[in-house]
């Protein structure tokens, strides 16, 4: 099943393929990511504030950049020495300049309930994983264009 292709742009057009499948390898989302940046966001599954990891892909590596919380529940917080803490201007805090590298370009996500809402957010659009995939592991990845027609 094909989910949210942006665009139809040549390969030398876009930044990077961001490819979400589940653990059958059936391909759930396919964004071609022009800016090579996004978020994925979700509900707290207690508490329900929302959270934003922000990713993005440099020098062909997925990078976890930046992290955005309104506040530190159960699970969430600031580990010293990853990334810098500060307020943020309206509320919560930020952990910034976290700069971390997704090994291997990769990662699995346990996909939450539709009240978690799992979604990515590019180039001003959400995509919510929730819908496609409540309760299942997805993965997350970045590709070559050329891997799919």
């Amino acid at each position: 099943m094909w989910f949210g292709l942006v665009g139809g742009v040549a390969w030398g057009q876009t930044d990077a393929l961001l490819v979400v499948e589940n653990d059958a390898g059936e391909v759930l989302l396919r964004l071609e990511l022009t800016p090579p940046t996004w978020i994925l966001r979700w509900n707290h599954s207690v508490t329900g504030i929302v959270v934003s990891d922000y990713y993005a892909v440099t020098g062909g590596a997925m990078m976890l950049t930046d992290s955005h919380t309104p506040a530190f529940d159960a699970g969430l917080g600031h580990i010293v020495g990853r990334g810098r803490l500060e307020p943020a201007p309206n509320h919560g805090y930020w952990i910034l300049d976290i700069d971390e590298p997704v090994p291997g370009n990769r990662y699995a996500l346990r996909v939450g309930s539709p009240a978690v809402d799992h979604r990515i957010v590019h180039n001003g659009a959400t995509y919510s994983l929730s819908d496609l995939a409540s309760g299942e592991r997805v993965y997350i990845y970045l590709a070559d264009l050329g891997d799919y027609p």
